[in-house]
């Protein structure tokens, strides 16, 4: 079959076009999927530069097939698979192998899709759908009255977390590196946006609230901003730390949450949050029936095809990238 592999870690000179890659079998507890769009994602380019080769949580080696998230139908079942049936419209994410036309995913990560849901709009919105989901209803648990920051709104998570959090009643401050991406993420409901790339956003957070900072900060820029979220942030407010496209904090030492205002930091990772086949069901339902009723909007930015992979990974290297990108396999 065609695929997408690596067998080393480095840039997009490593990606692989092949089309004699074995098609996979489905093993106990896995389905056999026929891929039809995958979506590109920046933690397809994290796999690929080798950030997750020690991983635990996300235990991806070389040799592989790169893509974590997809849609397509179930061809085939594995021992001990009850919730799905072959013929099935499914989509996935955080399971990897979707740059491929055939990809074996475990059967609890695998969500059933409804006829009226398109496999590109499936593919483009489970992984940042279940992401922004869980971090707004399991970790940050806004409501009406609550205030919150967000960081690189206007890239693809960014983005859903402005109109989830807008939605639950919050009210919503936005960073974004330019004029163009705060003019869209101010149309999806942000109160007030600003430039991310020096620390004042956190005095312009300080004078929009009372000198008090919000309740939650959603940081996925990392070294860049994380000490200026904590200036941001009230006392005893929480700094949800879910990525680091600037580089990882290395030099952290917890007396720096206290001195802030006795803060909360957290890390968490959305496989621990996709823990079941329910939950990832629950979270997926529950994204797509928004979609659906219009409450959230996902921009498809482009659709592309197994030769042009290595152009998107560079243009999302280059943070060029707004909205996201596709794959028909």
């Amino acid at each position: 079959m065609r695929a997408i592999i690596i067998e080393q870690y480095g840039g997009p000179e490593v990606l692989q076009k092949r089309s004699d890659v074995p098609r996979p079998i489905a093993g106990p507890g896995q389905v056999l999927i026929k891929v039809v769009c995958a979506g590109i994602n920046f933690m397809d380019v994290h796999t690929r530069q080798g950030k997750y080769a020690n991983s635990r949580t996300y235990p991806v080696r070389l040799p592989c097939t790169l893509g974590m998230e997809g849609s397509g139908d179930v061809v085939a079942i594995g021992a001990g698979v009850e919730h799905l049936s072959v013929g099935d419209r499914v989509a996935w994410c955080i399971g990897w192998g979707s740059y491929a036309e055939y990809a074996v995913i475990s059967a609890g990560l695998v969500a059933r899709i409804a006829d009226n849901i398109p496999y590109d709009l499936a593919a483009a919105s489970i992984f940042q759908g279940a992401t922004a989901h869980y971090l707004v209803e399991d970790i940050a648990r806004l409501h009406a009255g609550s205030t919150c920051l967000i960081h690189a709104a206007s890239g693809s998570i960014g983005q859903l977390l402005v109109q989830m959090a807008r939605q639950r009643g919050a009210r919503v401050f936005a960073t974004a590196s330019t004029p163009e991406k705060r003019a869209l993420v101010g149309q999806l409901g942000a109160w007030q946006t600003m430039d991310y790339s020096h620390g004042g956003f956190a005095d312009d957070i300080r004078l929009a609230t009372d000198g008090k900072g919000v309740d939650v900060v959603f940081d996925s820029v990392g070294k860049a901003t994380l000490r200026d979220s904590f200036r941001a942030c009230r006392t005893g407010g929480l700094i949800v730390n879910y990525g680091n496209v600037s580089g990882s904090v290395t030099d952290l030492d917890p007396m720096e949450l206290g001195e802030a205002g006795s803060l909360y930091l957290t890390r968490p990772r959305l496989a621990d949050h996709m823990a079941d086949a329910a939950t990832v069901q629950r979270r997926a339902d529950a994204v797509f029936a928004a979609l659906l009723d219009g409450s959230l909007k996902i921009e498809i930015e482009g659709h592309y095809s197994l030769d042009t992979v290595g152009q998107v990974h560079e243009r999302i290297e280059r943070r060029e990238q707004i909205g996201k990108a596709v794959l028909w396999v």
